[in-house]
């Protein structure tokens, strides 16, 4: 298997591939200090440039360089008959070159998934077993949050010089953070409409937004709130569902999901494990993975479906530089 990409998630990927008793590791990275260090930590044979890699003929390719750069490599490893993990965003762009990417997986017959791991975590699954079951009645409204300072994310590296801070590489909270775009999805459906404002608002030194708010329509007439940033000074990320027999929160720090219903007037709290560490959802993303591969799963989001959460962030970046609301297409 091939890792395009060796910095914190590619080397995460390879660690849990590892755990998972992947053998034959193969690493690619410009950087040589990258490359060092993934060989004599995971035993991966490591190569400077995409195209020397090659000559190993993998089967399976982890695209995990900046998202600028995700469809090129993307593209030709889809053209080389492999089957693809791709960390999100899928793209910074929803262009031609990202509609031939899917035509060519299409085509192929080639498995697709794009990072998704909040999808695995269990809080998050107990929320959306909690709506599906109903016990909230009718949603009226969602409100998610994200927010960590950006310095803090990779602090043994110039945050000022990482794939976040430069719009060149398809930086910026809106897409850093598309996770929330992406689980509001999965737990709503298809967004109507869009209202977005994003800006650089902090003293952060970079040159992409730092901040943005949203409000969406969805087409079952839920709305949602949405706020990201890289300023906070502490890690915060929750979900608020209010519907009119019941309210539901899940709150990421405090390991929890709490569900209220009118009919008992009463709280009720479920908690993870003290023993569940947060790296368990990228092992079972990884296991999700290998089974869509083996064909015994569907995969949790292809590039088709990437494509529309990539659309609904791009939506927000859109309204906000035109102080106007943005129509998403069916």
């Amino acid at each position: 298997m091939l890792v395009v990409g060796c910095g914190s998630i590619g080397r995460r990927h390879l660690r849990n591939l590892r755990s998972l008793g992947v053998d034959r590791l193969l690493g690619v990275d410009p950087l040589a200090d990258r490359r060092d260090l993934v060989g004599a930590e995971f035993g991966a044979t490591t190569f400077a440039t995409l195209e020397d890699a090659w000559a190993a003929s993998p089967s399976i390719v982890f695209v995990t360089s900046p998202s600028a750069l995700h469809v090129e490599v993307a593209v030709e490893a889809a053209r080389r008959g492999c089957h693809l993990f791709i960390e999100k965003p899928v793209s910074h762009v929803n262009d031609a070159a990202l509609s031939e990417l899917a035509d060519e997986v299409r085509e192929r017959r080639l498995v697709s998934l794009v990072g998704c791991n909040l999808r695995f975590h269990p809080g998050l699954r107990k929320l959306k077993g909690v709506l599906g079951a109903g016990l909230l009645g009718r949603v009226v409204s969602a409100r998610a949050q994200f927010g960590q300072y950006l310095p803090d994310w990779h602090p043994w590296e110039d945050y000022r010089r990482g794939y976040s801070a430069r719009r060149d590489l398809g930086g910026g909270i809106v897409l850093d953070a598309i996770h929330e775009f992406d689980y509001l999805r999965w737990l709503f459906g298809e967004v109507d409409m869009v209202a977005g404002f994003a800006g650089h608002l902090s003293h952060i030194e970079i040159d992409t937004e730092d901040t943005a708010s949203a409000v969406l329509r969805f087409r079952n007439g839920t709305l949602g709130e949405l706020h990201v940033d890289y300023v906070q000074r502490t890690y915060s990320r929750s979900c608020e569902v209010v519907g009119d027999r019941g309210t539901a929160i899940w709150d990421f720090r405090a390991r929890e999901v709490r569900v209220y219903l009118a009919e008992t007037g009463a709280w009720t709290t479920e908690k993870l494990p003290e023993t569940w560490d947060a790296n368990e959802m990228y092992v079972d993303e990884l296991r999700h993975f290998f089974a869509c591969v083996a064909g015994q799963e569907q995969p949790e989001q292809d590039i088709d479906d990437a494509r529309r959460v990539l659309a609904l962030a791009l939506a927000v970046l859109e309204s906000s530089r035109t102080n106007a609301m943005v129509r998403l297409s069916p």
